[in-house]
């Protein structure tokens, strides 16, 4: 049995985007075009792989575990497969002091997943993230850029009937 290997690249069009970007920095501080690249590769593979950190620091010409910890540092950049729409709530003090708890404890019903998880049909991941910086507005989660603030369990109905469309 021969075993198939999926080797990591950036489309043509992001390599250029890439050089573009680590351009920007002088010799010697290519490391500072990391976040920009790291956005660019799960852009365009959908998480951050191992194999996909390594290719990005042999963009950089740095070492693996430079990428690596900023990488796991940050919510935003995903370690592991996702679904096509990734929910990351709230867990901090404001947000449970509003209803959070009660709320994402729906939202984990309705799509019969706990954090962490991601729905059989690949629609939906929830994670829990630190403050989203909307304490006035909570309980709130974000998909994408985009936040849903001041959520009930109506809201998340409506929310994940919305999402569940595309």
């Amino acid at each position: 049995m021969t075993e198939t290997t999926h080797t990591v690249a950036f489309t043509t069009e992001r390599l250029a985007k890439a050089k573009e970007i680590i351009a920007r920095y002088p010799e010697g501080k290519q490391k500072s075009a990391l976040l920009p690249l790291l956005h660019l590769a799960q852009e365009q593979y959908g998480w951050v792989s191992p194999e996909v950190m390594d290719y990005v620091a042999g963009l950089l010409t740095i070492l693996p575990i430079e990428v690596y910890e900023v990488a796991s540092f940050y919510t935003m950049f995903h370690l592991d497969p996702v679904g096509k729409h990734v929910i990351e709530y709230c867990r901090t003090g404001p947000c449970c002091l509003m209803g959070g708890e009660d709320v994402y404890g729906y939202l984990k019903t309705k799509l019969g997943i706990d954090t962490g998880e991601t729905t059989a049909d690949g629609k939906f991941t929830i994670k829990e993230v630190e403050c989203l910086a909307a304490c006035g507005w909570g309980p709130v989660f974000q998909v994408r850029e985009k936040y849903y603030m001041n959520l009930t369990n109506d809201k998340i109905d409506e929310i994940i009937d919305e999402l569940s469309k595309d």
